[in-house]
């Protein structure tokens, strides 16, 4: 009993001691000891890691999951230990319901095709999305968190430790000051200075050792640039493959949405009714297959069969792969070069292109236009 009375005086006695010589020094009445320039760049960059590992962190977990409550949820699953249960995504969701929709109006119609054959192009973009959100999550945010929860919260212990060794080593630089002071005016103090250098010998060996903790723990920082660099990596690749994949999805879908809609709007077909219902043609993803007349009763345009201007022609270059969805459409091959000119009557969002003695309609979106 009398042990833990006394050893809970003697931290009251050096919880104060600190208070003091830190308020003293905040009011400039106190000296501080300071850190080697080396020692403060250290801490520096670990600040500065810490807090762009914190802003990062989060950002890749907002790209990941928009969801604010979603985002909850998988927080409270992983402080729990239990595994989230799998989230369908959004890209999967619309899927689903475009195949039931499919299956509602017909999947035998060109409605209930189309809605089918997007439908599953959307799961397929969903689970890709899936796989790099998780793939994201294994190898990117789990080494983010870990340090931050792991590393980070060591350095910050022995920052700390430090802190109160250096307060400590500091007040018994005060001390030492007053006793030899005293000791100029009484003899009788001797004692006094005796003992305030045994305890700044002591404080000044605790401190040093604990810097020197604090410096290997700080220069650890160098080792874990390196890691988040690799998790970076991945990261980057991960992103990449989905990428790739959706843009090759949207490919594919594109091809089939071509063939079915040559069926559906043949080039020579001038109903009004079966035109699209945009006044202007749909991006290259869907591209119009018709070239449509000036005057409503005139006869289309078919590129293959007429000669190009005397002026007026000019190269472009291929940006992306276009497969023809019907004779009177040009395949073309990214990077290659062709010669494009426009005819009276044409729509805008396409030109006529050639290479070698064949030709065709391409679509302006997919070149680049030289001078």
């Amino acid at each position: 009993m009398d042990f833990s009375v006394k050893k809970l005086a003697s931290d009251a006695g050096v919880f104060f001691s600190r208070a003091v010589q830190f308020t003293q020094e905040n009011l400039g009445q106190a000296e501080k000891t300071e850190l080697d320039a080396h020692f403060e760049n250290l801490l520096t960059r670990a600040d500065n890691t810490k807090n762009w590992t914190e802003k990062i962190l989060h950002q890749t977990e907002v790209l990941l999951q928009p969801s604010p409550s979603a985002r909850v949820e998988e927080f409270l699953y992983e402080k729990l230990d239990r595994k989230a249960p799998s989230r369908v995504t959004t890209a999967e969701l619309l899927g689903q319901y475009m195949t039931e929709a499919a299956n509602d109006f017909g999947p035998s119609t060109p409605y209930g095709q189309t809605l089918i054959k997007v439908g599953e192009t959307q799961k397929h973009l969903g689970a890709a999305e899936r796989d790099f959100i998780h793939s994201s999550s294994i190898n990117f945010l789990t080494p983010l968190r870990n340090f931050l929860e792991g590393d980070w919260k060591t350095i910050a212990k022995e920052r700390r430790i430090l802190q109160n060794r250096r307060l400590d080593l500091d007040a018994c630089k005060a001390r030492l000051k007053k006793s030899k002071a005293a000791e100029a005016k009484a003899a009788l103090w001797s004692d006094e200075v005796d003992k305030a250098e045994h305890e700044l010998r002591v404080a000044q060996t605790e401190f040093d050792r604990q810097a020197e903790v604090t410096r290997l723990l700080l220069e650890g920082i160098s080792s874990t640039h390196v890691n988040h660099l690799r998790c970076l990596h991945e990261f980057a690749e991960a992103q990449a493959t989905y990428f790739a994949q959706s843009y090759q999805y949207m490919l594919d879908l594109q091809k089939q949405l071509g063939s079915s809609r040559a069926e559906l709007f043949p080039v020579g077909n001038t109903d009004p009714a079966s035109q699209p219902l945009s006044s202007s043609p749909p991006p290259a993803t869907l591209p119009v297959l018709q070239v449509a007349s000036s005057n409503p009763g005139e006869v289309p345009l078919n590129p293959v069969e007429v000669t190009p201007p005397v002026s007026g022609t000019r190269k472009a270059r291929v940006l992306y792969d276009y497969e023809a969805a019907d004779i009177t459409e040009l395949a073309l091959f990214a990077d290659e070069l062709i010669t494009v000119y426009s005819l009276p009557g044409m729509d805008p969002d396409w030109l006529v292109g050639e290479r070698g003695n064949k030709k065709g309609k391409v679509p302006v979106t997919y070149l680049e236009l030289l001078s």
